[in-house]
């Protein structure tokens, strides 16, 4: 039984991503980004759970991956599709009504590129305790912020370019360049509870939380850059030493 119990909090964070795909697919933006939330929540505990009671096993990290291209990948996919495609939401094939702009499916890239990673994540043993590019679950974040900031920014100015084809689209391209970018990045899941083993994850986690108190939802984005920006220092200093 206690083997079972990270499978079961992956499997919860399946579960919140099937049903904000289910949001996302019917343009309930903000619903979706938080069930989204939930299941990342979820996977950010799975693998913890499984060191601190000692039950890792293949499985789990197969099952955590597949949990991971529902709520990570398909789940930013929509929400990139619906967003280019917000002035063309009918989408009535019975009634031959199917309207969508061609490069709304480039949100989709975004899933590939997604499952992608993981599928090379799966098999690159160098990844257990740093990423190579930027995880999925962080990738999903930085899309789904783009709904809630253009809903809660209060700037008609800002909201209009987060809106925008001409930023989304070379959003979802760096996206996937991200995703896949040869470069190390800090793995954010904790290996303990312990400050002095977790010191740059906790610091990190306490900096980005100020930047959310103080710019709400837009600072997901400037969090994300910062994220990648501080592996780069980090590395080039670990290497210096």
């Amino acid at each position: 039984m206690r083997a079972f119990i990270p499978n079961l909090i992956t499997l919860l964070n399946l579960l919140m991503g099937c049903v904000a795909v289910v949001l996302a697919a019917y343009n309930h933006l903000i619903e979706a980004g938080i069930f989204m939330a939930l299941g990342i929540f979820f996977d950010f505990f799975d693998g913890l759970a499984a060191r601190m009671l000692n039950v890792s096993s293949e499985m789990g990290k197969q099952l955590d991956s597949l949990a991971d291209v529902v709520t990570s990948g398909v789940v930013p996919g929509i929400v990139m599709f619906q967003l280019l495609n917000a002035q063309n939401i009918d989408l009535s094939i019975f009634n031959n009504a199917v309207n969508v702009e061609w490069f709304a499916y480039l949100g989709f890239l975004i899933t590939l590129g997604s499952a992608y990673r993981l599928a090379k994540f799966n098999i690159d043993e160098n990844q257990s305790d740093k990423f190579i590019g930027l995880p999925t679950p962080a990738n999903a974040i930085l899309i789904l912020s783009i709904p809630f900031i253009i809903e809660f920014g209060n700037q008609e100015w800002l909201s209009s370019i987060f809106k925008s084809e001409l930023f989304l689209i070379p959003l979802t391209l760096f996206s996937v360049i991200a995703l896949n970018m040869n470069i190390e990045l800090f793995s954010l899941k904790l290996k303990s509870l312990s400050f002095k083993e977790n010191k740059l994850i906790f610091l990190f986690l306490i900096a980005s939380l100020v930047l959310l108190i103080l710019l709400k939802f837009l600072a997901i984005p400037l969090i994300i850059l910062s994220y990648i920006l501080v592996s780069i220092l980090f590395k080039k200093n670990t290497a210096k030493n």
